[in-house]
Formats: C-alpha cells, sequence, structure tokens
C-alpha cells in the first residue's frame, strides 16, 4: 500500500515518526511531502525522515497571507500527489491534505488535538473520510466543525503519551548544549504568535522571560517559533537564556527538564506525558485537552511568574506510555469507506 503523509509544522514529526516506521515494518510504501515552516525541515532532517518540499512558505500571521499561501499549497500539492497512485493519505492538522485527497479521489483521515483552530479544522474535517482525535474533546465541538460522529474516531489520553512511548533521554543533547548541569534546567516554548487562534499577545510570558533570563542558578533553553522570535531573545540580553543554534532532541530535553514552561500547546503535554512538572502561559482558549490536564492537576496555569518553583528535581522512568499502533489503526480506518 502507498501511503501519502503531509507534514506541516514541527510539532507533526514526532507524531508521525513511530507512525512511520510502523508503517515501514508493515511492509507499505510511505511519502512525506512537507512546507518550510518553523523547524520542521530540521526536525525532519534530524530524525532521518525521507521528504519532499512542496508548496509556498508559511503566508505569515494575517488571513490574506495565509490564504494566498494555502492556495498556492493546494495547487502544488495536487499536481504532486495526482499521479503517484497514493491508497490513503494521513495528516495531524495539516488540513491542506485531506482537500487536496478528496479532490482526487484518495480516502484520508485528519488528526488533531486541539479544536478551536475553527478555520483550518473546519476544512480538513469536512474534506476527510475520518476524524481522529482524543476522548477528551466532546463531540458538540466537533459537531460544529463538521466532524459528525459517524467519521470520529477516538484515542485515549494523549497524542503524546504514543509518539513518546518507550522514550529513553539522550544526555548528550545537554553537552551539545554545554549546559551546566548544576543549575536548575528549564525548557520554554514561546507562544503560537503567527497562528489565527492567538492573536493577543502574552504580557506573562514575557515576565516569565525576564525572571528566569535574570536567575544565575538557571539555565533556561528557550525553543523559539520563528527566526523574528529568536532574534528577539537573541537581543534582549537576558544571560540565564540559552538558545539553541539549530533544531535539538528537544523530546529527551524536556525529559531531563527540572520544569517546562510553555505558551503552547504540544511541549506542556510532551512534558505531562513524561512526568516533568508544567505550567502553562497559552493565552488562547483552552481546548479540552488541556482543560482535562488542569482538572487533573498534571498542568498548571500560570498566573504570576513569581508562581515558578525553581529548584532541581530528580529525574525518574517516565510512565509507561501507550501502543502507537493504536493510533495508526484509527487512521488508516479512512480506507473502510
Amino acid at each position: 500500500m502507498r501511503v501519502w503523509i503531509d507534514i506541516s509544522n514541527s510539532p507533526q514529526v514526532p507524531f508521525f515518526r513511530p507512525l512511520i516506521a510502523l508503517l515501514e515494518a508493515r511492509g507499505h510504501d510511505v511519502e512525506i511531502t512537507t512546507r518550510d515552516y518553523a523547524q520542521t525541515l530540521e526536525l525532519l532532517r534530524l530524525h532521518g525522515i525521507s521528504h519532499s518540499v512542496v508548496g509556498p512558505r508559511h503566508g505569515g500571521a494575517g488571513s490574506l497571507g495565509k490564504g494566498r499561501a494555502m492556495a498556492g499549497r493546494l495547487h502544488a500539492l495536487r499536481r504532486h500527489a495526482k499521479s503517484r497512485g497514493f491508497d490513503v493519505a494521513l495528516s495531524h492538522a495539516s488540513h491542506e491534505l485531506p482537500l487536496v485527497a478528496r479532490s482526487l479521489g484518495i480516502p484520508s483521515a485528519y488528526a488533531f488535538d486541539y479544536e478551536f483552530a475553527r478555520t483550518q479544522h473546519g476544512l480538513g474535517c469536512r474534506a476527510a473520510r475520518r476524524v481522529v482525535v482524543p476522548d477528551a474533546i466532546p463531540q458538540d465541538r466537533l459537531d460544529r466543525l463538521g466532524a459528525r460522529a459517524a467519521k470520529v474516531r477516538r484515542y485515549p489520553g494523549l497524542k503524546e503519551e504514543y509518539y513518546l512511548q518507550g522514550l529513553e533521554p539522550d544526555e548528550s543533547v545537554l553537552d551539545e548544549l554545554g549546559l551546566d548541569r548544576e543549575r536548575v534546567l528549564v525548557v520554554v516554548r514561546t507562544p503560537p504568535e503567527v497562528s489565527l487562534y492567538h492573536r493577543h499577545g502574552n504580557p506573562l510570558f514575557a515576565d516569565v522571560l525576564e525572571r528566569l533570563g535574570r536567575d544565575p542558578g538557571v539555565q533556561a533553553v528557550v525553543l523559539p517559533r520563528t527566526a523574528e522570535q529568536r532574534q528577539a531573545l537573541a537581543d534582549s540580553g537576558l544571560a540565564s537564556l540559552e538558545l539553541p543554534e539549530k533544531a535539538v532532541d528537544a523530546q529527551s530535553l524536556v525529559a531531563l527538564a527540572d520544569l517546562v514552561v510553555s505558551a503552547g500547546g504540544t511541549m506542556n503535554r510532551e512534558a505531562v506525558a513524561l512526568g516533568v512538572p508544567v505550567y502553562t502561559t497559552f493565552a488562547g482558549k483552552l481546548g479540552a485537552v488541556d482543560e482535562a490536564l488542569i482538572a487533573e492537576g498534571r498542568l498548571h496555569p500560570l498566573q504570576a511568574a513569581t508562581e515558578l518553583v525553581l529548584e532541581k528535581r530528580v529525574v525518574t522512568e517516565p510512565p509507561a506510555g501507550r501502543d502507537p499502533a493504536l493510533v495508526l489503526d484509527l487512521l488508516l480506518g479512512a480506507l473502510e469507506g
């Protein structure tokens, strides 16, 4: 079977990495398309995943630029996929793939775990044959996206628990970054400033950077999303902030951290899945997955930078995780008609 996977953003790389390995182990031919956005290409190369770059770069923060980039990428993906004989198409929050797949008569599955990116998910859900989500998202929120119950398939827990199953953290990432193991290691993820669902500013995150960046007992590894964010951080003059020069093994870094602070979603949930203390400064509307984690006390909403507990922790074995084959089989359910 020929399987087409589109990876359009950095967090999709670790999600699909074990699924690609499973597909290949089952004897299937897998082809990856991608775009030049954030650290997606660097991460694909870091993990040795063969890929083809198709279509224009990200359209920026404005809706007009996004619309033009989307139209260009739809055309490029259709031209790329038209004669390749794909049997099924899979994506996680890459909404262009189900649109193109539907136009070519290819059954597709569309996965996501944050339900309030309504424009893109509304397109992806309506075009896909299967919609795969965590069981925390209530059906009424999916109905608004065009994902009726008949096409929805659910998995228990977090997607991060599946792709991080059996992770053995590679401590060489600490040496690669030249980190002092005696200092408190904090991993920080910047806000998704170019996303349509996260337009408002986040002054709390700036306070967090100030608190961490001026503490000599801390080393805060900040993972920016864009070149503009990286330059702003480099110009800040905050001595305790560390900015990797290239993509790093972020999952190992999180597993070895004393604390994670993220203004996004995926890294928060990676920390939860790995048993690492984590605070969220996300300024957008919380999705059902994060709502549940906060209610369970596994994710902590940060109200002020002074609330951060900056201390060394004892690194323990991460939780057992879940079998990624379950998610793969739900995605492949798109073949069932």
